[in-house]
């Protein structure tokens, strides 16, 4: 059976919501708190690890979690997130089933319990082509497997940075060309409200930011994937121009 002190819930948060995250009785809780106008920081208790970060840029957060973990295993949280303790001792029973796995998504309900996504019915292995739409409070690993593999967030993409998207993605990517093995789980882990940033908006923007993200994970075969992203049911209608430049990067 596993211990639920085995695991860290990494919170990433701002200074002025870090009071609403809902902390989970029996792991390690840590908060990472971007603080540029020096405000003062929440008392949370002993039982919680607080680093204040003069910076903005949630995977500059994200890394400072993952350095600061020292469990067998991390699950992201954001300051409003709520998780389900019963959903995560089910994939903590997992990972100590399954030794060769090294991350673990799960799935997410909004405030009215509806799926946040269309997520899989079945479990099945990550892969680069079925990791794309991953979110962060989705997200377990095993943190020796990778640490050692040196897996860290692009600091370059994520909400805070220019490219403000696909940040989990390019993690998972990162962790599956080295080797790591990961499994997408339908079990409900958390709940997360319906406003997201990373919400596909189809705006021009956000394809410019995506085809960054492709290139990314993807470098001189991006285009292609970018062509099969397109044409993959249901078919994106971006319009002729649109996705035209979504295709070569522009």
């Amino acid at each position: 059976m596993n211990k639920l002190s085995d695991l860290t819930v990494g919170y990433s948060a701002r200074i002025n919501s870090a009071k609403n995250i809902r902390f989970i009785d029996g792991v390690k809780n840590l908060v990472v708190i971007q603080n540029l106008s020096n405000e003062s920081i929440p008392d949370f208790g002993s039982s919680v690890t607080v680093i204040e970060q003069k910076l903005s840029g949630v995977t500059k957060s994200r890394n400072a979690v993952l350095e600061n973990t020292d469990t067998k295993y991390l699950l992201f949280g954001d300051d409003d997130i709520i998780f389900n303790s019963d959903s995560i001792s089910k994939v903590l029973d997992y990972f100590e089933s399954n030794p060769l796995i090294s991350m673990v998504l799960t799935q997410a309900v909004d405030e009215n319990g509806k799926l946040r996504k269309p997520y899989p019915k079945k479990s099945h292995a990550l892969t680069l082509t079925n990791s794309a739409k991953a979110a962060t409070y989705e997200m377990f690993i095993r943190v020796a497997a990778i640490k050692q593999n040196g897996i860290r967030f692009d600091e370059n993409f994520g909400a805070g940075a220019q490219n403000y998207l696909g940040d989990e993605y390019i993690f998972i990517a990162d962790g599956i060309r080295s080797g790591l093995k990961g499994m997408f789980l339908p079990i409900v882990v958390s709940t997360h409200p319906t406003n997201s940033s990373g919400n596909f908006r189809n705006t021009r923007s956000d394809l410019k930011v995506r085809a960054a993200v492709f290139k990314r994970v993807f470098g001189i075969w991006s285009p292609v994937m970018r062509l099969l992203f397109l044409i993959k049911p249901p078919v994106k209608k971006f319009g002729f121009r649109n996705s035209f430049l979504f295709i070569i990067g522009k």
